[in-house]
């Protein structure tokens, strides 16, 4: 989706709170993937962390930094994960059900698809 839209429309990963901190809840699949963190206590930390999380998940979308005091988890309540869309005029267009279950792609894609349309 990013391929086929990123000329039409801003995308952005914004990298919140750790999900699975090595010092609360670790899982399995983080260990295989080599993405074992503990909780970043700091800005700095935090930016290193989702550096790392980005290149070791090959993610090639622009990647953002919520700060330590997590004010866009809190604003658009992200976490564990979510998709947004958001339209010309700044207001949400598709706010999926929280993730993973609610991560459903093709929904975001199908209110993305209809904004850009114009744009074609």
């Amino acid at each position: 989706m990013y391929d086929r839209y990123r000329d039409q429309a801003a995308f952005f990963v914004v990298y919140i709170r750790e999900a699975h901190p090595s010092n609360a809840w670790q899982m399995a699949i983080n260990v295989r993937q080599n993405v074992v963190y503990t909780d970043p206590k700091t800005s700095a930390e935090r930016t290193a962390v989702a550096e790392s999380c980005v290149r070791k998940l090959n993610i090639h979308i622009p990647a953002l930094v919520d700060s330590v005091d997590d004010k866009i988890e809190a604003a658009y309540t992200g976490w564990p994960d979510r998709l947004y869309v958001i339209d010309a005029q700044g207001r949400v267009a598709y706010k999926s059900a929280p993730g993973p279950f609610g991560f459903k792609p093709k929904e975001m894609e199908s209110v993305l698809s209809g904004l850009t349309a114009p744009f074609r």
